[in-house]
């Protein structure tokens, strides 16, 4: 099941943590490592020679674009951040011993992946509207900072002692990419039905989705949504005929 985990860390400035957490990947069995737009070179000489004996994972590691891109056809994303303060923050914030045991039962069935942000500043809220969940780990309160490679070798440590027992049972969630499809047919409806207007409308999205996202829908239950979604196009569509009705007798 481990094998099932990727890696992406977003904007990493400095080589040398590349190479370190593409380590910390091998000593717990990992390989799938995606960078996502990176400032350093990951086949710099600090970054292999920090890496040791796993520069297979740098020479394999792939380079994306952006987040949503390296996670699309994962199952369940979870971010990592000292940094909880906020609505929606608060809103996706658990430690391991409360998000690693769901995302161990999806990698029994399909792919999931941990994203660690860019050194200086961490991620960026964009990119943790992506994701399902904000693993935090516990650390002293007046210092929750953490080196990059550091935080990728703790959470897959804990990553591994929960997988030593795993799940009786998995469901397969949908990929992220199908999931943000229905996402974003269901904004365009829930806009047309006027249950998304004004300005706190993306803040409401936002929230919405977190609250279907926590349920990791399967491939059929994303199709419901799409239902759902064409439903509300429907009412959409009535209400507007009503109204030009109601003003042609005005």
């Amino acid at each position: 099941m481990i094998a099932n985990c990727r890696v992406v860390l977003v904007r990493p400035h400095y080589a040398g943590n590349i190479g370190s957490a593409a380590r910390a990947m091998k000593n717990f069995g990992l390989a799938d490592l995606v960078l996502v737009a990176p400032v350093a070179d990951p086949l710099a000489h600090q970054a292999r020679m920090l890496a040791a004996g796993a520069t297979d994972i740098l020479d394999a590691a792939r380079t994306m674009p952006d987040l949503a891109t390296a996670v699309g056809d994962c199952a369940m994303v979870l971010g990592t951040s000292g940094e909880v303060a906020g609505t929606l923050r608060s809103t996706l914030v658990g430690t391991p011993r409360e998000l690693l045991p769901k995302f161990a039962g999806v990698l029994a069935a399909t792919r999931g992946a941990l994203v660690f942000g860019p050194e200086p500043h961490g991620l960026a809220n964009e990119e943790l509207a992506i994701c399902h969940g904000l693993l935090v780990l516990p650390t002293a309160p007046d210092y929750t900072s953490l080196n990059l490679a550091l935080a990728v070798g703790i959470a897959l440590y804990e990553l591994h002692n929960i997988l030593a027992t795993p799940p009786a049972t998995a469901r397969e969630p949908a990929p992220y990419a199908a999931f943000d499809r229905a996402m974003e047919h269901l904004h365009a409806a829930l806009t047309d039905v006027r249950f998304l207007f004004g300005q706190n409308a993306e803040a409401l999205m936002h929230a919405f989705r977190h609250l279907v996202g926590r349920a990791l829908p399967t491939d059929q239950e994303v199709k419901m949504l799409h239902g759902l979604a064409r439903q509300l196009e429907y009412a959409a569509d009535q209400m507007k005929r009503a109204e030009a009705q109601l003003g042609k007798k005005t």
